[in-house]
């Protein structure tokens, strides 16, 4: 075993609580902790690991940032889609039922925001699910290109 020579230091209170603590988790006396941050603060290759560790997370922030893009891309097209067959299969209102379609719409609103309130709470999302309902690539599927089967939604 190498020799080792005593020195004394002066630490702020919440730096040595710091140092003791991870010297509890990890199982090693409070000087191998200081020890080592001396000796990687010394070795000067500091900034290469920083340099690594910001590489890495910028990757990960960069592979999120693409899975955000294509969710997007995803809930654009759903949309649209979803508007162009509301707007193809929608019938005009004649005046006389316009009131009951107003009531009628409102209260379907509102079990709509019922129903997403209980799926966010839960933590059910659309695009989660959109994976294991969709017919592997080159399989025959009834589903038209809209997604919709006999004029039902």
């Amino acid at each position: 075993m190498p020799k080792r020579t005593r020195m004394n230091v002066y630490f702020d209170p919440e730096l040595l609580k710091q140092v003791e603590m991870l010297a509890l988790r990890r199982k090693v006396s409070k000087s191998a902790i200081i020890e080592a941050a001396v000796a990687s603060f010394l070795s000067g290759d500091t900034a290469d690991r920083l340099e690594a560790a910001m590489s890495r997370r910028l990757d990960k922030i960069s592979r999120q940032i693409d899975g955000l893009d294509e969710d997007l891309a995803v809930l654009g097209e759903t949309l649209s889609l979803f508007i162009r067959f509301w707007l193809t299969i929608t019938p005009p209102i004649p005046e006389t039922g316009k009131e009951s379609a107003r009531a009628k719409g409102v209260e379907r609103f509102e079990g709509f925001m019922q129903s997403l309130g209980r799926r966010l709470a839960t933590g059910d999302r659309f695009l989660k699910e959109l994976s294991r309902d969709i017919d592997p690539p080159g399989e025959n599927s009834s589903h038209d290109q809209a997604g919709v089967n006999d004029g039902q939604p």
